[in-house]
């Protein structure tokens, strides 16, 4: 149960995802902490994932990186095809760029702390970056990618916490599992996209405020439908008195994988 002498509420792009997915979800994952069952399949993913990440920091560093790539063919394959994909992000900069592997930034909107973490950030005078490394096959649907809150809150908050214009502000996916060679999906931003996010935004964390006020008055978060396709997949859904998945569906059950968090944040 939280009190009104709680410090501010730190969420992540996987927060709003998921309370903007399933609020009652939002609920049991992050408020009362309980886990759901991880597929070893997405487990094995999330830990690649992770020593991808590990990797590319090490190198932006400056610390070696040939005992990790020998000892790993996966983590060679990918490397090496991104380096071959993209020279030019691998390349040393002049003194006048800044770069940064997970680069941190903070911003209070209403009474929450929203955090960021960009696996590299490039930045000069003008033009700021944020890339993504994605370690999963096969890049998902532009248009869905783009309304992710990943995507719209990396943005926002680097617009909110800088000098930048929108206009001068990018963000791209780089996908270095995919089929054949690493691919990209680039997003330039602009002013009608902050303006648009921002007020996405507010909606969502004032509802978030009012379920929060009713939470601590012992009434839960809201549901979605009970035919929502959501339920037909979610481990709470015989808490959430919705019809339980079938041992078929969990089994077979592929989750979106832009939603899974590679590196904690």
């Amino acid at each position: 149960m939280l009190s009104e002498t709680s410090p501010l509420l730190r969420l992540s792009q996987g927060h709003l995802n998921l309370l903007e997915t399933c609020p009652r979800k939002f609920q049991h994952t992050y408020l009362e902490q309980l886990n759901t069952p991880l597929n070893p399949e997405h487990e094995e993913h999330q830990t690649l994932g992770s020593q991808f990440h590990l990797l590319m920091q090490q190198r932006e560093m400056g610390l070696p990186i040939d005992s990790f790539l020998e000892a790993d063919t996966q983590l060679k394959s990918w490397m090496s095809g991104f380096t071959n994909a993209a020279p030019e992000i691998l390349a040393p900069t002049d003194s006048q760029t800044f770069r940064e592997s997970e680069h941190y930034r903070i911003l209070q909107t209403q009474n929450y702390l929203l955090t960021v973490v960009y696996d590299l950030f490039i930045a000069d005078s003008q033009k700021a970056q944020i890339i993504d490394w994605k370690t999963y096959p096969k890049p998902p649907n532009q248009r869905k990618l783009e309304n992710n809150w990943q995507t719209r809150l990396y943005l926002y908050v680097l617009a909110e916490t800088s000098n930048y214009l929108p206009k001068n502000i990018s963000m791209t996916y780089w996908f270095v599992q995919s089929e054949g060679q690493p691919q990209n999906i680039t997003f330039n931003y602009d002013d009608i996209q902050h303006q648009k996010t921002a007020k996405k935004l507010n909606q969502l964390l004032k509802k978030l405020t009012n379920w929060l006020a009713d939470y601590q008055r012992n009434q839960p978060f809201t549901q979605v439908p009970k035919n929502s396709n959501h339920c037909n997949y979610c481990h709470f859904a015989t808490r959430c008195d919705r019809t339980p998945a079938s041992a078929e569906h969990q089994n077979n059950y592929l989750p979106n994988l832009v939603d899974i968090q590679e590196v904690s944040l």
